[in-house]
Parts: structure tokens; sequence; C-alpha cells
């Protein structure tokens, strides 16, 4: 789950993390409004969405007066905003964040992020802050510092000291200061089960202050039973609506850009089924997992939001049966064409536990469209010629 700007400020205000003073508004005359609370004379107008790379996308302005806070609300507010994060069809800017100007001296790069290879949380710093980190990255990765934190010992001494000596931070005020700063983010992230933080830029301002100038965050969705609060902070109008329509019926979704629907049962075999599907000369529409509970309900629910996709030319149904019995996925393919117009080729592989009974289902059905594959890679090529077919 992703939160926007101004909620992980809010986050990073509990623990201590330092950032501008700022306001949330829905409205132009809210933002105004907000300007006129935090006084000074000059203010950031932020649109408001779970993506980065905002600035770039002109979602991100400064303003030097009232009149001008109010024009950039109304160019800004409504819009909508196409990042490197958002893809071609970008998202609708329906909140703004109204901030306090702020005299930036250096912008640097801080975050938090699970490095899954070596099982531990990974602080993440670079000098290049106000930067997409992807392009730091691909073009100078020797300038991001990586430092791993076991989390059986905690940030300590040395984690900050590696991180100041790093960025080369040499004044012995400012180390204190951002050693204290990483530490609290730090303990941030891991009490609230956090799987990033990212804060792009920090600024150092001219008096030696580090301020979050930015705020990223996403969290575990299976922690968020430990953490209402956090829960509460869900904006579902910014989550694809078929991945919130999947969730309810127990599947786990996600839309992709090719052609090939993919059914699959367990995360691991969804990888290995679109990575064959993409050897056999295809491409994936989707990830799609109907996981160990899938009956023919949710079944008919998953045929249902693959072919809301207008690019779905074949549907690839790979089930081993152990998580979830083939007959059950069998029963569900037959609910699935009573329910929906299920209007293109569905390639079906069962295996494991009542195969030989869902294949004598499907056999009885007699459904024109289905066709039977023997293995994965099978499979993958009967829906790969299919898709080119139907083309």
């Amino acid at each position: 789950m992703n939160i926007h700007e101004y909620q992980a400020k809010q986050i990073f205000a509990k623990y201590g993390v330092p950032t501008p003073k700022g306001l949330m508004a829905e409205s132009v005359k809210q933002a105004v409004a907000n300007a006129e609370t935090l006084g000074g004379s000059i203010w950031v107008v932020k649109a408001q969405i779970h993506a980065g790379g905002r600035g770039l996308g002109g979602g991100v302005k400064l303003a030097r007066s009232l009149e001008e806070v109010e024009q950039l609300s109304k160019e800004i507010l409504g819009m909508t905003l196409v990042t490197h994060q958002t893809g071609p069809e970008g998202k609708l800017v329906q909140k703004l964040y109204i901030e306090e100007g702020a005299d930036i001296k250096e912008e640097l790069y801080l975050g938090v992020v699970l490095d899954r290879a070596r099982e531990m949380p990974v602080i993440m710093a670079s000098t290049e802050g106000g930067m997409a980190i992807e392009d730091v990255a691909h073009n100078t990765p020797e300038k991001i510092i990586k430092i791993a934190v076991d989390p059986a010992i905690g940030f300590q001494g040395f984690h900050g000291r590696e991180l100041v000596f790093g960025l080369g931070i040499t004044d012995s005020n400012e180390q204190k200061k951002l050693i204290s700063f990483a530490s609290k983010l730090y303990k941030l992230y891991m009490e609230n089960d956090a799987e990033m933080i990212e804060i792009n830029p920090l600024v150092k301002t001219g008096s030696g202050e580090f301020l979050a100038l930015d705020g990223k965050m996403g969290f575990d969705d299976s922690a968020l039973g430990r953490h209402p609060d956090i829960e509460d902070m869900r904006d579902i109008s910014e989550e694809d609506a078929d991945e919130r329509e999947a969730g309810k019926y127990g599947l786990s979704y996600v839309s992709l850009d090719g052609e090939i629907g993919c059914m699959v049962n367990g995360a691991g075999l969804a990888m290995g089924t679109m990575d064959t599907i993409n050897y056999m000369g295809g491409t994936p529409a989707n990830f799609l997992d109907v996981g160990g509970s899938a009956n023919a309900q949710t079944v008919a629910k998953g045929f249902e939001i693959i072919l809301k996709n207008p690019k779905v030319k074949a549907i690839f149904v790979n089930i081993f049966g152990g998580i979830v019995r083939c007959d059950r996925i069998a029963n569900g393919i037959l609910e699935a064409t009573k329910l929906v117009d299920v209007h293109v080729p569905v390639i079906v592989r069962l295996d494991g536990t009542n195969a030989p009974e869902a294949a004598e289902i499907l056999r009885n059905a007699n459904i024109a469209n289905v066709i039977a594959a023997t293995d994965l890679a099978d499979g993958a090529a009967k829906a790969v010629a299919a898709a080119k077919q139907a083309k």
C-alpha cells in the first residue's frame, strides 16, 4: 500500500524527521487559504499522486505570491499528470500539498528499502538528489551508497559514519544531524512494516539543517492489520480498479502490456508462465494468481477481469493441482463461459490433483474455443500461436 507525500510527512513528524511545513488542499480556494496560514512569501504547489517524477511532469511548481498559488493550483488540480512511473495513461490529480519554501544549499537522496538478496533493509543514499534514482543507478552507479542494516542489531553508529563519509559530509555538526535523521528514518521503517521509504530530495539548508523536501512511502499490505492508522490512509482512487476488484475475491492481479491473459495458481508458477510466454515470442497481458482457495466463482471473476482488457487475444490457464484442485478450475472455466463472453481462445494446462477429472469435465462440456495443452511449453506455444492468429 502506498500513501501520498503529505501523509508520509505526517508520519515523519511523529518520529521527529524534519520537514518543511505544509498543508493538504482539495480545492483551489483551500490551497490559497493554506498558503495564507503557512505565511511567508514563497510556497511550493505540489500534485499528490502515488508516483515519483512529479516535478519533471509539471506537478511541482514554485509560487511567489498568493495570486500565483491560485493560478498554479488551477493548473495542477484536475490535470492528468504523466511521469516515468505512471505510464502514458498518467494519473488524475485530486489533491494538492501547499508547502513553505526552503533555503536549499544542497540536494541529496536518502531511502530505506528491503534488499531480498541480503535479507535485510538497506539504506540507500546519493549526492545526486533531485534526480531519478533509476537514472543515477544506470549512468553513475558508483554514486549510490548502500548500507545493509541487520535487524538483529538495528541502526548503529558505524552505519551512520559510513553514510556521512560516503556522502562526503565533513562538518561534525552536520554529520551528527544526518546520522540522527537516518536513525529516525530506519526506526520508522521497521516499526511500521514499511517496504520502501524514499526522500528525493533530502535537502541541506543554508544553516546546515537537513529537511525531507519530499516523501514517498510504501507498506507491506499483509501487515496492515497491525497498523490501522496507516490503513486509514489508503486512497483507493489511486489504485487500479481491476486490481482492487480482484483483491475482493482473493485474486492477486497485476495488469501488464501484452496480449496473452494468464491465469495461474502460485506466484512462482505465474512468473515462470509469463517467462515462458516471452520465450515463445508472446507477451503476457497480466499476472493473475488464483491462490489456493479458488472456486468456480473466483475463476469466473478472474476471466471477467482479464477480458476487460481489449488487448487480450488469448488466455493461458496453467494450473498445477496441489494448492487448488484441477476440477475446481475446470468447473470455474465452465462457469465463466456462462457468465462472461469468453470470445478468445482459452488454452488450458491442468496437472496434478484431480487432473483426469478436470480433463473429463472440459471434454464433456465441448466448448469450441477451449484448447488442451500437455505441459507448460506446449501451452505457452499454443497461446502465442492463438494470439498471433487472432490479430
